[in-house]
């Protein structure tokens, strides 16, 4: 593999090396072959956008790419890195959706230009005129002539700002990751080395292209390894989930990648009809990450689909973050899933202690992987900054090429997380990811997240195991759509569940029902009493593009009353 020292210089080499090969492939309604790109037709239109990015004076400065699913944002995305701007993907709001967050990002980076496609300009121009601070913005169409001039580009280098990946905005403004060139092309390079793809291997996915994930795993990874990818909308895959499954079928995918509840989502849609024509037998890079990956889940997805070819080998589980660009740890190719049974009341502690056997009083956890090359992962204690025991749960801190400079115009928030120091031998910075875990022989197991850290009467509760009780608790409530979090109250932290209703048991919901349901399990396994559930709409809870609960604006949303609540 060569060491490149740009995307755009990565992007030239492989339109010179094989100019005609088609890179992408787009599904329509996840089936039909709409568009395709080929690696010289993305270099050329990409020259074109920079071009006319130079001509306005955008190097160096963000641009906001609002692209509809599809593969247009591509040639955007690499129009902005030629120009030597600072790419940012967004998703454009929907029709019931505000334009807060387009708002902040667009405040926050002081962007004023946002490229996206003839079908969507009349709408986005609508929605944009809607706020005072977003109808002054410049819309351009790339898709189709744009007028430029031949203007010679600054010099794209390593540390030239490639994106900004902005946070979802769950614990507040939504905050600018700066990545450069040389932080993506670091992280790529690392995850080849783990997972070893080769211009033989071929890519699956339905990950938005707003999300971090999806720039990275759906367009960057297969161009940094020179296979081809085939997607899909998000959209497509949450209106028909098996569609998923049967493009990795019909192309004979090898690598694709999701959350934890799309393949959940995937299994209660299984029938023995349709397995039967269902062949997953090339699939050997099932990668799973942006939310913690649950044992049951993943014992329930493998059994589900073997009878397809589907082998447990395929299994890699990560663990990473935007600020690191994606990836810090991933299992190793053919382990399979290794998990460990904990002590449930040490883990209260914060303490690791193995059970021989699983029982009621254990917790399984599932590893994410071993360290990527260059990744210097160290389990601390968030109160005294001092390295943890082998036996600790702690905060776990990375030191790697992969790290980004800090956030954009934020020199307080990168300072706190940017620049940590361990206390006990000085050694820094170290970015402080918020997450808790712990190593064992190597592999890295996730707790938890320091923030979302549920404490009562001084023990320690995961958010996301009282999720996993209370879905449990009744068959009305939908799964994967609920959220535990606690509020100060009487200057005493106290447990607030909200969960979503199916759609089909809304005619004969009786709330207090489910609601007292609730409580008990909760109360039975915890020991702990719910100060207050509520129960919501189909469909309603926050979310991040990718699925993941944002339990801090529940909680937001929970305290200003704001929820779309049943009652």
């Amino acid at each position: 593999m060569e060491n490149y020292l740009t995307l755009v210089e990565l992007l030239g080499d492989r339109a010179k090396s094989n100019p005609d090969k088609i890179a992408y492939t787009w599904l329509e309604d996840g089936k039909t072959e709409a568009n395709s790109l080929t690696y010289q037709q993305i270099e050329q239109k990409a020259k074109e956008i920079a071009s006319f990015l130079q001509s306005q004076s955008r190097s160096e400065k963000p641009v906001l790419l609002l692209y509809p699913p599809g593969l247009e944002l591509i040639p955007g995305f690499f129009g902005c890195l030629s120009a030597g701007a600072i790419a940012i993907s967004a998703s454009p709001p929907g029709p019931n959706q505000s334009t807060s967050r387009i708002e902040a990002i667009v405040t926050d980076s002081q962007t004023e230009i946002v490229l996206t496609t003839q079908s969507i300009l009349p709408y986005l121009k609508a929605r944009l005129a809607e706020s005072p601070d977003l109808a002054k913005i410049q819309l351009v169409a790339t898709d189709s002539q744009i007028s430029s001039e031949n203007i010679s580009p600054d010099p794209v280098t390593a540390n030239t700002l490639a994106c900004l990946a902005y946070t979802s905005g769950s614990t507040g403004t939504p905050k600018g990751i700066m990545l450069s060139h040389s932080n993506i092309l670091e992280n790529l390079a690392r995850l080849q080395e783990r997972v070893q793809f080769t211009p033989e291997s071929k890519l699956i996915s339905w990950m938005p292209f707003d999300h971090n994930s999806g720039i990275v795993g759906g367009i960057l990874v297969p161009l940094y390894n020179d296979f081809p990818a085939i997607s899909m909308s998000p959209l497509d895959f949450m209106g028909n989930p098996l569609s998923w499954l049967e493009t990795i079928s019909r192309y004979q995918g090898t690598f694709s990648l999701g959350p934890n509840f799309a393949y959940n989502l995937v299994c209660s849609y299984a029938t023995p009809e349709y397995l039967a024509n269902l062949d997953l037998s090339s699939w050997d890079v099932a990668l799973w990450g942006t939310e913690p990956v649950r044992a049951d889940i993943v014992e329930r997805f493998f059994t589900t689909f073997a009878p397809c070819g589907l082998r447990r080998e395929a299994f890699t589980s990560s663990y990473g973050l935007s600020e690191i660009v994606s990836l810090a740890t991933v299992t190793l190719k053919q382990d399979g899933p290794i998990t460990c049974n904990l002590e449930q009341k040490y883990l209260e502690q914060n303490r690791v202690v193995l059970a021989s056997e699983s029982s009621e009083k254990t917790k399984q956890i599932l590893g994410c992987g071993q360290a990527l090359a260059n990744q210097d992962i160290r389990i601390v204690n968030p109160q005294t900054l001092a390295s943890c025991q082998s036996d600790e749960i702690g905060e776990i801190w990375i030191s790697s090429p992969c790290v980004a400079p800090g956030y954009w115009n934020r020199p307080t928030a990168t300072e706190q997380t940017f620049q940590g120091q361990l206390a006990d031998t000085g050694e820094g910075p170290f970015l402080r990811t918020g997450d808790l875990g712990f190593f064992l022989n190597g592999e890295l197991f996730i707790t938890g997240r320091l923030k979302e850290m549920i404490i009562i009467r001084g023990r320690n509760h995961y958010p996301q195991d009282i999720e996993k009780t209370l879905e449990k608790s009744h068959p009305a409530l939908q799964p994967n759509s609920s959220a535990a979090f606690s509020i100060e109250q009487d200057n005493e932290e106290k447990l607030v569940a909200i969960a979503e209703i199916q759609e089909n048991h809304l005619a004969q919901l009786d709330g207090d029902d489910v609601i007292q349901s609730i409580r008990e399990a909760i109360s039975g396994e915890y020991g702990i009493q719910i100060y207050q559930a509520v129960l919501l709409k189909p469909g309603t809870i926050p979310k991040s593009p990718t699925g993941k609960i944002l339990r801090s604006s529940c909680r937001t949303a929970f305290l200003q009353g704001s929820l779309n609540s049943l009652t």
